[in-house]
């Protein structure tokens, strides 16, 4: 085959939303981390550069009057994200929660916005952490209706069973927020919430799908496999043994048990190849793959981080479906702004950081290390499996490293074991997941059926991070970032190296 008709075939990829995206992330990280009077700086600098490009590119020709557009559509598009970061980080900074000063006691109304999580310790979880909306604070000079995102810290044994949307009164004392995100304040809870709202009809469903879900995987499957079973279908991993936990975290298959867009990709893959053996049409496809998206974030909670999943998972099945990467990317750009837009606070999220990379890994990296390595004798369906999971490990890597202070060093080869069982177990799990609800004996027969390849996917943990140096310890932040893509890029260049001498 020509050149000529390569070119045809792969057309350039579409950069043009990349710098914009990219420019909108930057300003929102750096608003947050560094406080309102930054990004009030940055607002004014992207506002007189884009003034100043305008001037520049006036008069002329035609594209490159069309390339500056396009540079001050990206500079003015990141200016107000940087004035809107400004006015949440100001309003944070001066909340009157916040002013209040540590050890303060409150009575505060807040509406629950995620599942309560335990914090882990030796002797068990004794406590939650849950992130909540203010609707009210009560305090010595009275009350007051206000707004602001808060982290509530209380006993575990009265908060876990609650759910997202339910409004509750905590009384407790204030502390600083743990994270620079926009959170006002922490409220440590002295006991159990004074008043608690029913939840809405669809997360009753919601918490009575999971509960439901957790207990036919547990009925089917009384070991860890019970406990990890949720996890990796939904995301509830209120079961899984500590140990198994570690040894994932070790083998670099945490992931797996966290709601990713690789969860998405697997269940709206699978419907759309379910509508294409069915013959029917490709809008009774798009339908049914809309509604099966829908049912997921329903279930797996409606949470920022979920609809960052169901996003980025919608993204990266549209390349790996379409074949379209020029389409991807715009689509891939397009919704980092979105995101960023409604849920700034995702900005400093290292989950949306390792989405993001991830999905981009897929869509430019893994087609052009497949076609490297198939070029090289390896078999096709080999060849795309090595490089999506190289592609994943390469980019997320110092990521991992900064949040973690650890890199994997048998991540991609256990990702490479497992990854024959986990669309099979993402699949039917979800399958028994909706059968928990109608039909429970049914639920328990259909997890009954994963036995084996969650075993599987145990084994492989538990060997991988018994292996002599499967986590490698290096420092985190940036210094961590920075040392594992070093390593990273090293060892690419020396495989690019020794393979370019054998030939």
């Amino acid at each position: 085959m020509s050149t000529t008709e390569n070119a045809v075939e792969t057309p350039p990829l579409d950069f043009r939303l990349l710098p914009a995206a990219a420019l909108c992330w930057l300003t929102t990280l750096f608003g947050i981390l560094l406080g309102w009077r930054v990004a009030l700086g940055m607002f004014v600098v992207l506002t007189v550069v884009a003034a100043a490009v305008f001037v520049a590119f006036r008069y002329r020709a035609a594209l490159a009057r069309r390339v500056g557009a396009g540079v001050i559509a990206a500079l003015l598009l990141a200016a107000g994200f940087s004035l809107a970061v400004c006015v949440r980080s100001h309003a944070s900074t001066t909340h009157p929660l916040a002013e209040l000063g540590e050890g303060a006691y409150v009575t505060a109304t807040v509406v629950l916005s995620d599942d309560p999580k335990p914090i882990r310790s030796p002797g068990g979880p004794a406590w939650v952490t849950v992130p909540a909306q203010l609707r009210e604070i009560r305090i010595a000079a009275g009350a007051s209706a206000i707004g602001g995102a808060v982290v509530v810290m209380a006993p575990a044994d009265s908060w876990r069973t609650l759910l997202p949307g339910q409004e509750v009164e905590v009384r407790g004392s204030v502390r600083p927020p743990r994270h620079s995100d926009l959170t006002v304040a922490m409220i440590r809870a002295t006991g159990p919430p004074r008043r608690v709202e029913a939840p809405s009809r669809l997360q009753r469903f919601a918490g009575d799908v999971r509960t439901r879900f957790a207990a036919a995987a547990s009925e089917a499957l009384p070991g860890a496999e019970g406990g990890l079973l949720p996890g990796l279908v939904v995301g509830d991993t209120s079961g899984l043994p500590d140990g198994v936990r570690e040894e994932f975290r070790a083998a670099g298959l945490s992931h797996l048990t966290a709601v990713s867009g690789a969860n998405v990709a697997i269940l709206l893959g699978a419907v759309l190849l379910s509508v294409r053996g069915l013959t029917l049409g490709p809008r009774t496809g798009v339908v049914l793959a809309a509604l099966a998206l829908a049912m997921f974030v329903v279930i797996a909670r409606p949470s920022p981080s979920v609809l960052r999943a169901a996003v980025m998972g919608a993204v990266g099945l549209l390349a790996l479906v379409t074949g379209r990467r020029k389409q991807a990317i715009p689509a891939l750009a397009t919704a980092v702004i979105v995101l960023l837009a409604v849920y700034p606070a995702l900005a400093v999220d290292f989950g949306f950081a390792l989405s993001v990379l991830a999905t981009a890994g897929l869509i430019l990296l893994a087609p052009t290390w497949a076609d490297w390595l198939r070029a090289r004798g390896v078999p096709r369906a080999a060849a795309e499996t090595l490089a999506v999971a190289t592609a994943a490990f390469a980019v997320t890597t110092p990521v991992v490293a900064a949040m973690s202070g650890t890199v994997s060093t048998v991540s991609i080869v256990a990702n490479l074991l497992v990854g024959i069982v986990i669309a099979p177990i993402t699949v039917v799990g979800a399958i028994a997941a909706v059968l928990a609800s109608v039909w429970f004996p049914a639920a328990v027969v259909v997890a009954r059926c994963l036995g084996p390849p969650l075993s599987w996917l145990i084994w492989v943990a538990e060997q991988a991070a018994a292996f002599p140096g499967a986590s490698i310890t290096v420092p985190s932040g940036i210094p961590g970032a920075v040392l594992a893509l070093s390593g990273v890029v090293a060892v690419g260049v020396g495989i690019r190296f020794a393979v370019g001498r054998t030939r």
